[in-house]
């Protein structure tokens, strides 16, 4: 069951819960392709990789532009030959309430939450098709199904991940593929802790908020975790399944 020379592509994993994720990919011995938006990011997180030991390679880009996936998974084959795991991290975030949200504003969203997931499916599945063999773990939130004023854009296209989940799994279950979704409860991250500074905020405050039945948020450690199991050969009887990493906030 070991994941030693498995390779990894992480979206959006320069910073945050993608960051923990291929802090903790790493860790397992996996080789591990990074794609993000923040050049800045990247590079720090590449370092933290190449400090470990792991081998690791990070691309400056977005998943709204289809190419870019394609250059994901060209990257993890040409220099390895396999791709055996995707996380779907990748994210906007948006704050506008529904009645005031522009056409541009769900334009941004869907083109890299929603389509932009799809085309980072889409760039993997032939290779994983090819070997047989493929684990997929998109990022959704624990907000898919439990309402909030706050993000309303944000919820929908994390709701439209646990469908796209739910439709790799049937689709591609014959082709030994395995597709899941994590959904994350509020998660203290490097955009958070960035967020609070910029607002005259303490983090430490932060890290302290009363959520869920935990009372707590989580750590993006706990949230790789969750995923780095459902990619894991440790969950090779588990597919098409959310599975609420949230503090029981879901539930409480």
């Amino acid at each position: 069951m070991s994941s030693t020379n498995r390779v990894a592509i992480i979206t959006g994993g320069a910073a945050g819960i993608g960051k923990a994720c291929a802090i903790r990919f790493a860790a397992e011995g996996m080789k591990i392709v990074i794609g993000d938006m923040s050049a800045e990011d990247g590079a720090q997180t590449l370092a933290i990789l190449e400090q470990m030991g792991a081998e690791a390679v990070f691309l400056h880009g977005t998943i709204a532009n289809e190419c870019f996936s394609t250059d994901l998974a060209s990257a993890a084959l040409d220099r390895w030959g396999s791709i055996d795991v995707l996380v779907a991290n990748a994210a906007n975030r948006n704050f506008t309430p529904l009645q005031y949200a522009t056409e541009q504003e769900w334009d941004e969203m869907l083109a890299v939450n929603l389509k932009g997931t799809a085309f980072s499916c889409k760039a993997v599945l032939p290779q994983m098709i090819s070997q047989h063999s493929g684990a997929i773990v998109l990022i959704s939130s624990v907000h898919h199904q439990l309402g909030r004023s706050e993000m309303p854009l944000y919820d929908a296209t994390k709701a439209g991940i646990v469908s796209l989940t739910k439709s790799l799994a049937v689709d591609h279950a014959g082709d030994g593929i395995r597709a899941n979704a994590v959904c994350p409860g509020f998660t203290v991250t490097d955009f958070h802790t960035r967020k609070a500074v910029a607002e005259g905020r303490s983090v430490e405050e932060l890290k302290r908020s009363k959520v869920g039945l935990l009372q707590r948020p989580a750590d993006p450690a706990e949230i790789a975790a969750a995923v780095y199991f459902l990619a894991s050969d440790e969950a090779s009887f588990i597919t098409g399944q959310a599975l609420m990493v949230d503090g029981g906030l879901s539930v409480g």
